[in-house]
This record gives structure tokens, sequence and C-alpha cells, in this order.
């Protein structure tokens, strides 16, 4: 049996930070869903598994509700089998019965229990729905007495984390890695995680097919799940689904000589213009430098779908080249003398040496903005 093994959209997330390119993101998270219709397609896949998260939230507003079915409702020879997670649990009267209300075509399939369901090809679902945000017992633990026919396929669907069971403390929504032996699980399909993992051969967590944090999944992805019968290992392939990259650096800065190194680096990546870029500088830098940076820091922002530079851990230190670099005039080239020495003073206090720093950056970067317009 062929399927496709996905989870966490979590549609109608939320990206005020990006500003007017919230939509765009929000819209990537529906374009995924098509994505992984077109996969299946292709790969000879009948069946898709969501192992929960579909909806961001509990309480999504009627577009955001009915925008996911619209999405999958064209692919009517796939057959879309949906978990609520901890963020869409399955509570009286909640979403899901809003879900329900919307009149689902045959193809799409709401798992609110914990049942075996027939699929095809002999094949079993067993899926563990949540009924709230946490539980603190492991919901598969039914699918050890589960009763299927012999020589069935049995596939497991679940979302949680996955914990060691010897281990001190409680964990929300818990499961069990070795749940597959237990229940006689062929694949235990995971979501929660927002990483493609896999924990063993049979057990794998798909991440998210449109990634939605720095320093998380950079590539949306789902998994191309191949069981040629029960007892035999599953064959698992990653497919690449999202259309945005999530994409966290650091880089280490000394004297500004390696500027144009890491703009070139970071200009190589693939498909810029779709990048999320969480740029982290580090080092000191000379004033020239600094002013350098900014200026390659515009163009690049200019070049990608986000720039975030953090440039808390970055440290600007005046060079005497910087100051006979500009061409001040009397009082200018006093005050920046006065200025450098009082930030260089180890005897004066941290605060008044920051503040003569800070206040002899904006002075050489005033008189940096000036120069060409006085030529001109």
């Amino acid at each position: 049996m062929r399927f496709i093994h996905t989870a966490d959209w979590q549609i109608g997330k939320v990206f005020k930070q990006f500003g007017s390119k919230e939509e765009a993101l929000r819209q990537a998270r529906l374009a995924a869903i098509e994505r992984l219709g077109t996969l299946a397609r292709s790969h000879g896949a009948s069946h898709i598994l969501v192992a929960g998260d579909i909806y961001d939230n509990e309480a999504p507003n009627v577009i955001t509700l009915r925008a996911p079915i619209e999405r999958m409702k064209p692919f009517t020879d796939i057959h879309w089998h949906l978990l609520p997670g901890n963020h869409d649990p399955h509570r009286p009267e909640g979403l899901w019965n809003r879900v329900a209300q919307l009149g689902l075509p045959p193809h799409i399939h709401v798992h609110l229990k914990p049942e075996p369901i027939p699929l095809s090809d002999g094949a079993f679902l067993l899926p563990s729905p949540l009924l709230r945000k946490s539980e603190y017992s492991d919901l598969t633990d039914w699918m050890d007495s589960a009763a299927t026919p012999p020589g069935a396929l049995r596939i497991g669907l679940a979302h949680g984390g996955v914990i060691n069971f010897a281990s001190e403390g409680e964990a929300a929504n818990p499961i069990d890695a070795t749940r597959p032996a237990k229940a006689g699980l062929d694949y235990l399909a995971l979501g929660d995680w927002h990483r493609t993992c896999q924990i063993s051969p049979a057990v794998w967590y798909a991440g998210t097919p449109e990634p939605d944090r720095a320093g998380g999944q950079e590539r949306g992805a789902a998994l191309l799940v191949n069981v040629q019968g029960h007892g035999s290992p599953p064959s698992v392939t990653p497919l690449s689904t999202g259309t945005y990259r999530w994409l966290t650096r650091t880089e280490k800065l000394t004297d500004g000589g390696e500027l144009a190194d890491i703009d070139q680096r970071l200009r190589a990546e693939q498909d810029l213009s779709r990048l999320i870029l969480r740029l982290r500088l580090e080092g000191t830098l000379p004033l020239a430098a600094h002013a350098e940076l900014q200026r390659r820091l515009v163009d690049l922002e200019a070049a990608v779908f986000q720039l975030d530079a953090d440039q808390a851990a970055l440290a600007v230190r005046p060079t005497q080249a910087d100051l006979e670099s500009i061409d001040f005039d009397g009082v200018l080239r006093r005050s920046a003398d006065r200025l450098k020495t009082l930030a260089d003073d180890v005897t004066q206090a941290p605060e008044l040496r920051r503040r003569a720093e800070e206040a002899l950056i904006e002075l050489y970067l005033r008189a940096v903005a000036r120069q060409p317009r006085e030529a001109a």
C-alpha cells in the first residue's frame, strides 16, 4: 500500500510580524494542500493521512474553516484522512461539528473515534484523535487490542510527543515509541513536531508541509510511504511541498573584509525571492565597514521575501582611519575626536562610554550620508 503522510497544516495561522506579507504566507499553507494532492496522484498514492492540527485554532472564521476543505474537494480520486490534534481537538459542539455541517464529500474523512477504519488493499487505519489540547495518558494504547483481520496492514495515526516512559515527570500527549511492536503496527504516522523526523523504521513525524518559524524545519515536506505487506518494513521517502524556505544563519564579523563573501554566499541560496532569512551578526566592525554592512542589508532585504537581521551581538568600534576618511569641518572634527577619546577611556563609566560611541557612530553616518549630496 502506498500513501502520503503529512501533518501540522495549521490553517489560519497568524503571521502579524510579517505585516503586509502575512497573507502570502497564509495562502502558501493552502497551496501546500493542493501540492499534496498533486504529489499523491503523481506517485500513485490513493490516501493522504493528516496526523493532526489541520487548523491552527479551534475557532476559525467561516472562510478559514472552509478553505482547506475546498482545496481537497477537487482531488476526488484521493482519500483524505483528517485527525484532530492539540490545536484543533474534537470537543462537543466544537470545530469538527462545524466541519461536518459543511457536508463533506465522500473522499474526505474525519476520524473522531479510536476505531479501526478499513482503507484499501487489506489495510486498516487506527486513528487516535485528541479530545482536548493536553492528554497525560497515551491515547495510542487502544491500538494494542484493536481487532483487524489476520494479515491486514495496520497503520496508526496520532498526534503527540514520543517520550521515554522510564523518564521522570509527565508530558502532554505522550506516545510510546514502541507502539508498533506492541500493537503490531506496520507504520505509525505522527504529527506535532514541525520537523521531519524518523524515530524508528516504522515511526515517523512528517513535519509541516509549509514551515512557520525560524530555527525549525527549513523546507516544507511530507512523506511518501510504501508498505508491501504486513510485517514488511516501510519504505519512506520525503517529498518537498513548501513554497517558502526559513533559513537561520549566524555570521561572525571582524574587520569588514568578510562582508562581500557573506553577501555572495547568502545570495547564492536557491529561490532567493522565497527565502525567509534570520541573520544573526556577531563580532566587531569599524565604522566604515558598519556603514557598508547596512547598505548591503538594505539590498539583501529587497532581494529576499523577508529579512530579520539581528545585530544585537554586533559591536561598532570607530577607528582613527574612520575619522580621517571623512572631511569634517572644524567643530565636527573636534566633537568626533572628543567622543572617540571618551569612548576609548576605560576609566569612564560603561554607560557613558556606550553613549559616546553611539553618538560618534551617528555623527559618522550623518557625515557619510551628506558627502554625496555636497559633491553633486
